[in-house]
């Protein structure tokens, strides 16, 4: 063992001791897979008449298995502050993970033992790995954070823990003990990249260890309990034949955008919130050429480039002393220096936007970056309105051909009703007509109607319109077939 620890005289308890747990009983500090399936994503309250339809035969085991769970749970949270009395915490950082079990094993034996409570071994074995969880993770999230089916992971407050499987949001079994267990697993993720929470700054952005996006915000602004929102990181980066394959786009529209990125085109994602916009960009970058220096800029590093040639940048908020940030501005002003090929920017949401249209417009041909937007031509608009606020005075036509001139394509990523992310358009900007941006949709998202199952009923089409650079596609040598701008007939 790497640390000594002795009885440190737990607080006596008060009251008869707890019952011991039946040999063959479910483990009540987490929920077991057939409960998870069994048990309803949301469960709307019954009105009027249909309250209290119960039988109190079925309401007596309810309250039981609850009682269960709110004492195992103390018993967790007490032992969990015997392992903080009791471990060598500057040892932990050099002890194995076999190692760390074993001492929390004994700790957790000994203590439980002084406490009277006794528990089987499957309930003993689910102890011990949720307070190794508390001790080296994250607490109740390390299961959902392991979880590759889970997306995102949404906290509401200690006791409703949501998250997205497949585009869909269901409430999960996990929950903290109050809302300091809540507080206290926000603080260690904040403090692991140097950052802080509480009553003054009441909010938070932050990337956990494995690349996850975080974003916590915590009363009083948080009115009913701590707010968390986890975007996890894929591990695993999917290529544009697995969005083929997963119906985000058809075979010709890959073909197209292959042509469109290998030729320089300058591109824009645009999208809503978890609609698929650093996916897309993900997939698009990969038919950038092993040969070109590419520079990502990140307000959180989320891209997943293959390219051998890749230098990544990372914007830093100001720290307590509000003192020392480095916007994305500052990041773009400075990645002009560094003799790119490409510039990739995660997301352009503010001033930042006018050097990345100077960029495009300036030799840095086959620039990519996203936006918020529902649409190309509310895409076009945001650009507007971003230079607007920036602060820039000029006419609204310059705006307008400044943009025109230095974007080439609008890839609009949705994600649909049913969940389903979808490449619902691909939209060329061919110049100015007067003081309007031209534009011309080459592909788009046909819905078709509703499958019993919820199911969205579509296809993808193109329009008919031959590809404004289908001359600048040849002259690379992706001479196009002419048939991929043919409509598909009505049925």
């Amino acid at each position: 063992m790497f640390s000594r620890y002795k009885k440190t005289g737990l607080p006596a308890r008060t009251g008869a001791p707890p019952a011991a747990a039946p040999s063959g009983a479910e483990p009540a500090t987490a929920a077991g897979p057939a409960e998870a399936e069994a048990r309803p994503s949301v469960q709307r309250k019954p009105t009027g008449a249909a309250q209290g339809r119960g039988t109190p035969a079925q309401a007596a085991p309810v309250d039981k298995e609850k009682r269960r769970k709110e004492r195992l749970a103390e018993v967790k949270m007490e032992l969990h502050k015997a392992l903080l009395d009791n471990l060598n915490l500057s040892a932990l950082e050099t002890a194995t993970e076999k190692e760390l079990r074993e001492e929390i094993a004994a700790i957790a034996a000994e203590s439980l033992e002084e406490m009277g409570v006794v528990l089987n071994r499957e309930e003993r074995g689910t102890l011990h790995q949720e307070l190794y969880d508390e001790v080296k993770g994250l607490g109740p999230l390390e299961p959902l954070l392991q979880d590759d089916d889970v997306n995102d992971i949404l906290v509401n407050g200690p006791q409703q823990v949501f998250v997205e499987r497949a585009g869909r949001l269901e409430l999960s079994h996990v929950t903290f003990k109050d809302e300091r267990h809540l507080l206290r697993i926000i603080d260690k993720i904040v403090s692991a990249v140097g950052r802080r929470v509480d009553e003054s700054n009441p909010y938070v952005d932050a990337r956990l260890a494995d690349g996850s996006r975080f974003n916590a915000m915590v009363p009083p602004i948080a009115v009913d309990g701590s707010l968390v929102s986890i975007r996890k990181f894929k591990k695993e980066k999917l290529s544009v034949d697995d969005l083929v394959k997963f119906g985000a786009f058809t075979e010709e529209m890959a073909a197209y955008l292959q042509a469109a990125v290998a030729t320089r085109l300058n591109v824009i994602v645009s999208g809503g919130t978890g609609s698929g916009k650093t996916t897309t960009l993900n997939a698009l970058s990969s038919f950038i050429d092993d040969a070109e220096r590419i520079l990502t800029i990140e307000d959180t590093a989320e891209l997943q480039l293959q390219q051998t040639h890749v230098g990544r940048m990372e914007s830093r908020p100001p720290n307590v002393e509000g003192k020392g940030a480095v916007t994305q501005r500052d990041c773009l002003r400075n990645a002009l220096r560094m003799r790119p090929d490409r510039i990739i920017v995660g997301e352009t949401r503010g001033e930042e936007v006018i050097d990345m249209l100077q960029a495009m417009n300036t030799g840095h041909d086959g620039s990519m970056t996203t936006i918020h937007a529902n649409s190309a031509r509310d895409a076009v608009s945001r650009l507007e309105n971003m230079i607007a606020m920036a602060g820039i005075e000029m006419p609204l036509k310059a705006v307008r051909a400044q943009i025109a001139s230095a974007v080439n394509l609008i890839v609009q990523a949705s994600r649909l009703q049913d969940g389903s992310r979808r490449m619902v358009s691909i939209t060329e900007i061919t110049g100015m007509e007067g003081e309007v941006i031209s534009m011309q949709e080459i592909f788009r998202y046909e819905r078709l109607g509703l499958g019993p199952d919820g199911k969205i009923i579509g296809r993808f089409n193109a329009t008919g319109v031959r590809s404004y650079y289908a001359d600048r596609f040849r002259q690379w040598g992706y001479d196009l077939p002419s048939t991929i701008y043919d409509p598909i007939a009505a049925q």
